[in-house]
């Protein structure tokens, strides 16, 4: 046979035997080996044919194992995951390889401009008038870090960005980043939108937490957006620590939470504002006042955001 890395030719050695994982467990393969003389190169061709890398890994339990990999804790995965998901008993530091190599692969992939996944334009959900619409969201999140030999390590953020048609199951499209923030998700979450269509949908709807430039983010990479909505649930999660500071029992507190909330959903943020403005705290204590002022301060600047009812 031709050396695949010089072209001169390579003989026939012997045929060499390897143990590979499988989904299904572990299986022994018999490859013939070839090596060549001018460059000193060996290989084994039908490693190539059965897609087998470096790893001891088929590419499916590579994909499994870096799947379970990310999810947890190396030896969450190894010892928990893995083998109630699909058998597969490996080590942690297994796990953390194929992990790794195949997140490498992935960010120099992304890297060189490329995406995943199938080509194709979704059929975009429609609105009440009529019109298809496709929904972009952005967000920032604590990742827990460890250092070492389990010695303790500060947190990184990651950026996390997402595309997606609201109210179909499974068509939705993820990028993110643990270095350079929401700066480099730009690039990849625009050619993940592109891939699925996204320029065709009629309006462009986009969802956030309220945090610090990500509206901005949003709007520069995805221009026609038409609203930047704060999610319901970030908006829910502060009025209800506020009740629960105004109302010392719990029942009060929860069922006041839920009246507030219901009226931020039917009658929008600048209707729920000015009547948490009019509430009376000047005999509450110090603590109740600044939540409460905690509170108006946050509407104040999500208010433009929180108008639910349109």
């Amino acid at each position: 046979m031709s050396c695949p890395r010089c072209q001169e030719s390579a003989r026939f050695q012997c045929w060499r035997e390897k143990s590979f994982v499988l989904l299904l467990g572990e299986v022994r393969v018999d490859r013939a080996y070839y090596y060549c003389s001018k460059c000193g190169h060996g290989c084994c061709p039908r490693d190539a044919e059965l897609r087998l890398g470096p790893c001891d890994l088929s590419p499916g339990a590579a994909w499994a194992v870096a799947t379970a990999g990310v999810l947890g804790s190396f030896a969450e995965a190894a010892e928990k995951t893995l083998p109630e998901l699909c058998g597969l008993k490996l080590s942690p530091s297994t796990v953390q390889r194929a992990t790794e190599r195949i997140g490498a692969a992935v960010g120099k992939k992304l890297a060189a401009g490329g995406t995943f996944g199938e080509a194709k334009d979704w059929a975009w959900s429609k609105d009440e008038e009529g019109k298809t619409y496709a929904c972009v969201s952005a967000d920032l999140t604590g990742v827990g870090m460890q250092g070492t030999n389990g010695a303790k390590a500060d947190g990184r953020m990651a950026a996390v960005g997402m595309v997606w048609n609201p109210g179909v199951d499974g068509q939705v499209r993820y990028v993110c980043a643990l270095t350079g923030g929401l700066a480099e998700l730009g690039d990849p979450l625009r050619r993940q939108a592109g891939q699925v269509g996204f320029d065709r949908a009629e309006r462009w709807i986009a969802i956030s937490d309220g945090g610090s430039g990500i509206e901005d983010w949003l709007r520069l990479n995805f221009p026609r957006v038409d609203d930047v909505i704060l999610d319901f649930y970030h908006a829910a999660e502060h009025l209800c620590a506020w009740t629960k500071a105004f109302h010392p029992d719990e029942a009060e507190a929860k069922a006041a939470g839920a009246s507030w909330c219901h009226r931020l959903k039917h009658e929008g943020g600048a209707a729920v504002h000015v009547d948490l403005k009019a509430v009376d705290v000047s005999d509450r204590s110090e603590s109740v006042r600044e939540a409460h002022r905690e509170l108006l301060v946050y509407f104040e600047n999500q208010v433009h955001r929180m108008d639910y009812p349109r």
